[in-house]
């Protein structure tokens, strides 16, 4: 039995109206005892209109939406109770809810059971949270297609193939009498892999591309000090968040901020310049430069177009080098050479580096319209599947027996339950919801 949860569905702010959500198997029961009318009769989806009681004194009017289960967010018997926005009468609500059987939910307590009654996978669940935290508009339709299931059907062919070939191998061993059963031969495990693994590629570039979208890009401004980083800093931000003066090391610390780039946004790091200090605090700074670089997803050396390189700057290239950094060359406006990509932050001339930083990540229109896997848990079980179908196809070339075989096959299945929350995962499940917020 599900016992009866509430919660605030809504901001705990004042406002014109807020949400009180329940869902339980004696949802209906509990209600009815601290609302105005009897809702025990109910055999289908009702608004009602009435007034919450605690014990007898009218807390509010209110509009009540009955959900009968399974035709539900949650698949169960639910309420919502539209109240004024008053937090006063919120919480008054709920704790009239709560002395006649209700129990505060917990965090992402109705998704989750939700994904219990099967009316969502663990995909779409995801989904929930990532809609609710999506910081641009992309983003937010990017997760909406999971939210929708288009998501999870990329996967489920891939999850029948790969079911269909293990059970024929089980009816083989099991049954080896029926001849009139096609066989499982080494032969079929590698074509079925060979078809399978392009899929998966495809869906892991994709992902990685919605997995950019999602979470966006950490980029780290690299340079010697008085450069331009802070110039260019507040020239892709549009607004001055960075201290920008002509004395050397004013910038001491990691300055962060962050900018909707076509779509997709890209996490600056404005860093210290990286060079030998003996002020301690300076090197502190230094040194939280290199760890920032290390994090970051693309690094961009500045460097100054007005003057020669000097040892600093080479300094600086070796260190980045193994990043592969871009590299770009500021003071365009005051530039003595030709460099080949060259910007002026000081003046907001940066479209070549806003190219070049578009061009590094490869999102292209498509993908902001494309289903697809879209964080680290989907994509490393995706991965996972990938190396057991290979490592099965490399016994089955190995001439290892079938059964064998199998089992690498049988992990690959796994992970690909895993993907969808469909194997027994229920740790899993509680670590992703436990991310939610109450109410959810």
């Amino acid at each position: 039995m599900f016992e009866t949860i509430v919660a605030l569905a809504t901001a705990p702010i004042k406002s014109a109206l807020s949400i009180v959500r329940l869902s339980g198997d004696d949802v209906f029961e509990v209600v009815s005892k601290c609302f105005s009318k009897d809702l025990r009769g109910i055999k289908e989806r009702t608004i009602v209109y009435g007034s919450v009681l605690n014990d007898g004194e009218k807390i509010d009017e209110v509009v009540l939406l009955a959900y009968k289960g399974p035709k539900s967010f949650t698949g169960e018997d639910s309420v919502e109770i539209i109240c004024h926005g008053s937090p006063l009468i919120s919480k008054q609500i709920i704790e009239a809810c709560i002395k006649n059987g209700a129990r505060m939910a917990t965090n992402g307590e109705f998704s989750s059971r939700a994904y219990t009654h099967n009316k969502i996978d663990l995909v779409q669940a995801e989904a929930i949270n990532d809609v609710i935290n999506a910081t641009t508009k992309e983003a937010k339709n990017l997760n909406l297609l999971s939210l929708d299931g288009k998501t999870s059907d990329l996967i489920r062919p891939i999850k029948t193939r790969i079911a269909d070939i293990i059970s024929l191998i089980e009816v083989n061993i099991d049954y080896p009498e029926y001849e009139d059963i096609e066989v499982a031969n080494k032969e079929m495990i590698v074509s079925i892999v060979d078809e399978l693994i392009p899929q998966i590629d495809l869906l892991l570039a994709d992902g990685e591309k919605a997995k950019i979208i999602n979470e966006g890009v950490k980029v780290a401004l690299v340079g010697k000090p008085n450069v331009g980083k802070s110039s260019l800093l507040n020239a892709i931000l549009g607004e001055d968040r960075a201290i920008v003066t002509d004395i050397a090391g004013t910038t001491r610390d990691v300055v962060e901020g962050h900018a909707n780039i076509g779509g997709v946004v890209f996490h600056l790091f404005d860093t210290a310049g990286i060079h030998e200090s003996e002020d301690k605090i300076e090197s502190i700074g230094i040194e939280r430069s290199k760890k920032t670089i290390k994090e970051a997803d693309v690094v961009v050396v500045v460097l100054d177009g007005s003057s020669e390189l000097d040892e600093e700057d080479k300094q600086i290239l070796e260190f980045a080098d193994k990043y592969h950094p871009i590299v770009v060359y500021n003071k365009d406006d005051v530039a003595k050479n030709d460099n080949k990509l060259s910007i002026s932050a000081l003046n907001g001339q940066i479209t070549p580096l806003i190219n070049a930083l578009k061009e590094r990540i490869g999102i292209d229109e498509k993908a902001f319209s494309k289903p697809a896997l879209n964080n680290a848990r989907q994509l490393g079980l995706l991965s996972r599947t990938k190396e057991s179908l290979l490592a099965a196809k490399k016994d089955a070339m190995n001439d290892l027996t079938v059964d064998l075989i199998s089992t690498s096959l049988f992990d690959a299945y796994t992970a690909v339950l895993e993907i969808l929350g469909e194997s027994n995962q229920l740790d899993l499940s509680k670590e992703i919801f436990s991310r939610f917020c109450v109410g959810k």
